[in-house]
């Protein structure tokens, strides 16, 4: 049993039911909403009936369509909302709690997760993933991510660079639009602190849709190989 498993820990939260009601209130069929995600039907139908978990990445983009805070998807539908609440709201996470999001590749505890409507979406990942076939297919979502390795080491692949190695005490911010992967290595558990850009606010979400994130520098051509074993 992990550390993110002790005590105050919360039951893992399956974003079916969520997606439904969303879907429904937007008055969009399970072939509207692929559209508008680009994942399959087969899929969304999938989740929705508790049959398949979406990754992160994929969770994020759902909520971009659905113009949702990822709090939606991932907390009980009776949870009480934040939206319109005054200035100075605050939300306390003890140690090993929040809403567990688990896949094969990792497993997500996402902070604050009563607070919907928030600028950035903070979660702890527990890296599981030892190799890129093990990973699968990169994620990548809306806006930029900071990544702050808590304990254990992991090696950052990106569709752009050459794979960078992370180290305890090490930080990286990157575009998360960028395809990107994240794989423990050494024999220790790894941990890092993750916070990126979560849609959920309008004016964030038509940003996000009617506009390419700003340049701070000439792109640069993807590397020939990603999978090179070789750390920059």
């Amino acid at each position: 049993m992990t550390e993110q498993r002790e005590r105050g820990a919360k039951p893992l939260i399956r974003p079916g039911a969520a997606l439904k009601a969303l879907r429904n209130k937007h008055g969009w069929s399970l072939a509207e909403l692929s559209r508008r995600t680009g994942l399959p039907v087969s899929s969304l139908s999938k989740v929705e009936n508790d049959k398949m978990d979406l990754t992160l990445d994929k969770l994020l983009r759902v909520g971009t369509a659905l113009e949702t805070d990822l709090a939606h998807l991932i907390a009980p539908l009776s949870s009480p909302g934040t939206h319109g609440e005054p200035a100075g709201r605050r939300s306390i996470t003890r140690a090993g709690e929040g809403q567990l999001i688990e896949s094969a590749v990792g497993h997500y505890r996402y902070l604050a997760h009563d607070l919907l409507n928030k600028l950035s979406l903070p979660m702890i990942i527990e890296v599981t993933a030892r190799s890129l076939e093990e990973f699968g297919e990169f994620n990548h979502h809306p806006g930029e991510e900071f990544l702050f390795v808590i304990e254990g080491e992991l090696d950052l692949y990106t569709s752009v660079y050459l794979p960078i190695s992370l180290k305890k005490g090490d930080s990286m911010y990157f575009d998360g639009s960028m395809g990107h992967a994240y794989i423990a290595v050494g024999p220790a558990p790894c941990r890092a602190l993750s916070v990126c850009i979560a849609p959920g606010m309008p004016d964030l979400l038509k940003g996000l849709e009617s506009k390419a994130p700003q340049k701070r520098e000439e792109p640069r051509a993807p590397e020939p190989a990603r999978r090179s074993p070789h750390r920059r």
